[in-house]
């Protein structure tokens, strides 16, 4: 090779090792980007995230090869930092937002009118306001909804089954929850239907279940529900132990409860609807609009009783309880 072969080699083999850089960038500017906010509790969190990108990988789209995900959580309870996560994940500009349970849900959409959502939540969506209607959801939103609001009448039914000769019910819920009006409002109904009082309680940090449970008593009240919100997933131990310390029949929405050593949960799915809102995900990264897209509603319904509840009655000890899973 003379000296002008050598020196085109050279300026060849320069010219592409330059070029490497930029393919590499252009590469990972293509990556499209999940913003992800759940204000779940952080012991929750990685079953609802192997759901989440089980639905992912179902539609190919796998993190860290062909999707990236950018995390955010409010593991505590604290719903008013959610409105910062949110504004976070959308100044970054990411291509889908996913927010679970509603406190997240309603974060987002206020973050922004662009950037398609997708929810897992709860609450009825259209009550909450963030889509239209379930079959044509209008706007830059969607998801899936797991109906924990809408089956409170069906546990107040469970509870009467377990403990017939109730009178009085107590409700407990989250004053900082923007369901608690609607679960308040439904309950009134369901209890008025079945002739029983309602006592309504109120809880927004763990220093107020000590006198949760004082009230019940003071009150009479027979059974206690336990209504959906984050917060009291989070503390569940401490709910489900004093239930049992004051012999209060309860049931709750989620099946942790009842792993907990709670009498009963009801409730649908909640990881076959992060996976059902991660189809939903993956199909917007495909160029599908929001608005195009149904909301989802569950079709997998789980009652709970641990194995050492079965036949017990309310206020035994649960040391050891497996959950017993049924579908309804």
């Amino acid at each position: 090779m003379d000296w002008l072969q050598r020196r085109e080699f050279i300026i060849l083999l320069g010219g592409t090792a330059a070029a490497w850089p930029m393919v590499a960038r252009a590469q990972q500017l293509a990556t499209p980007v999940i913003g992800y906010l759940s204000s779940f509790p952080a012991d929750i969190n990685p079953r609802f995230t192997q759901a989440f990108q089980q639905g992912l990988n179902e539609a190919d789209f796998f993190e860290g090869r062909n999707v990236a995900i950018e995390y955010r959580w409010d593991e505590e309870g604290r719903y008013d930092r959610l409105p910062m996560m949110a504004a976070d994940l959308v100044g970054r500009q990411v291509s889908v937002l996913f927010a679970s349970p509603i406190p997240a849900a309603l974060a987002a959409k206020a973050a922004t009118a662009t950037i398609p959502i997708v929810f897992a939540i709860g609450s009825d969506p259209v009550e909450t306001g963030l889509v239209v209607s379930l079959n044509r959801p209008g706007g830059n939103v969607t998801g899936a909804t797991f109906l924990s609001v809408a089956l409170g009448a069906k546990r107040l039914e469970l509870l009467r089954d377990l403990v017939p000769k109730i009178a009085s019910v107590g409700l407990l819920v989250n004053p900082n929850n923007p369901n608690a009006a609607v679960q308040i409002k439904e309950m009134q109904e369901a209890t008025t239907a079945l002739a029983l009082q309602l006592n309504v309680l109120r809880a927004a940090s763990q220093s107020d279940f000590d006198n949760v449970f004082t009230m019940l008593v003071r009150q009479r009240t027979d059974a206690l529900i336990v209504s959906a919100d984050p917060f009291f997933l989070s503390h569940r131990a401490q709910l489900v132990e004093r239930a049992l310390r004051h012999s209060m029949p309860a049931i709750y929405y989620a099946r942790e409860f009842a792993a907990a050593g709670g009498l009963i949960s009801y409730a649908s799915s909640f990881t076959d609807s992060f996976r059902q809102a991660a189809t939903y995900v993956a199909r917007l990264l495909k160029g599908e609009k929001a608005a195009d897209l149904p909301v989802l509603q569950p079709t997998k319904f789980e009652l709970v009783i641990p194995q050492d509840r079965q036949g017990a009655g309310p206020g035994n000890s649960t040391d050891g309880a497996r959950p017993r899973r049924r579908g309804d």
